[in-house]
């Protein structure tokens, strides 16, 4: 008999993989239990609503990007550019089922955290008092990189991040 944490798991997986292919709120939790083999009580025995399995599944993300944005002090750009990318890369699936579904942005207020880890890192990695165009190059780069986790999350890792790395480097006017 499956223990309670590998049954959460495995709907956290399956609702993961149904929510990045049709969306969030496109997703029912009968096709999650269906497709689990589990009935919908049983799914609602570990997650009391899509929102807290959605939120499940989202936190880790989350909490990983705090722990990365506040726990850093400056130092080498292009180290926390490769080290960013690979925190974005761990969480790409999360991310691409995210932007396919944008309202959970709003309804797990995770906009407003996103830009604060976004100025978080740009004063990491170009300090306080910068242009506009400084503002930009940061926004082009660092978004870049996260669009090339999700856009090109099928290749292999080593394939994809030097590449993005070496061109958010770029766009910030790093040596």
């Amino acid at each position: 008999m499956a223990r309670p944490s590998d049954t959460k798991t495995r709907i956290q997986a399956v609702a993961r993989e149904l929510f990045a292919l049709q969306g969030i709120q496109q997703t029912s939790l009968r096709q999650i239990s269906d497709r689990l083999g589990i009935t919908k009580p049983a799914l609602y025995y570990h997650f009391a609503s899509r929102d807290d399995l959605v939120r499940s599944i989202i936190e880790p993300m989350i909490d990983d990007i705090d722990r990365f944005v506040t726990g850093r002090e400056r130092g080498d750009p292009r180290r926390l550019l490769e080290d960013y990318f690979d925190l974005v890369w761990r969480h790409r699936e999360v991310i691409s089922m995210m932007l396919r579904d944008l309202n959970t942005l709003s309804y797990l207020d995770v906009g407003e955290r996103f830009m604060a880890w976004r100025r978080r890192l740009v004063f990491l990695l170009l300090g306080d008092e910068l242009t506009v165009a400084q503002q930009v190059r940061a926004t082009v780069g660092l978004g870049g990189m996260s669009d090339c986790a999700v856009e090109y999350a099928h290749l292999a890792l080593d394939e994809v991040k030097p590449v993005a790395v070496e061109a958010a480097a770029a766009a910030l006017g790093l040596p």
